[in-house]
């Protein structure tokens, strides 16, 4: 099987930190879970992705109807505000309950692998 360079830098980013030492989330054996969350914050965000999947629906429609490419442009540059204001209260959600626990802990290693993790989000994702 040959991987793509894509694959091999994402199969490398979820090896290391899986390697990392253990963040404040709890390592469930059915994958990560926050270590708390917000409840408004979850609540804003199932509201804003379910408005999200309208919107997504929407650009569908607007790509089978043969819309004004600008139009679709335009929404397409809504939708991706949609979901940055998604990553926004995610991070902020991650920052109050996983990296503060983390960050308190007084562990070298786990406050390490936490910094790492938070400049690895914020340089690929919160750009």
């Amino acid at each position: 099987m040959v991987k793509t360079k894509k694959a091999v830098q994402s199969h490398g980013r979820k090896n290391r930190h899986a390697s990392a030492a253990n963040c404040a989330c709890d390592a469930a054996s059915s994958g990560r879970k926050a270590a708390g969350v917000d409840p408004l914050l979850k609540q804003a965000n199932q509201h804003r992705l379910r408005r999200i999947e309208g919107q997504i629906r929407g650009l569908q429609k607007m790509v089978e109807q043969d819309r004004y490419c600008a139009d679709i442009i335009t929404q397409v540059a809504s939708v991706q505000e949609a979901l940055r204001g998604v990553a926004r209260n995610l991070m902020r959600n991650h920052l109050h309950h996983c990296a503060a626990k983390a960050l308190r802990s007084g562990k070298k290693a786990e406050t390490e692998a936490m910094y790492d993790e938070l400049l690895e989000l914020i340089y690929a994702h919160l750009r």
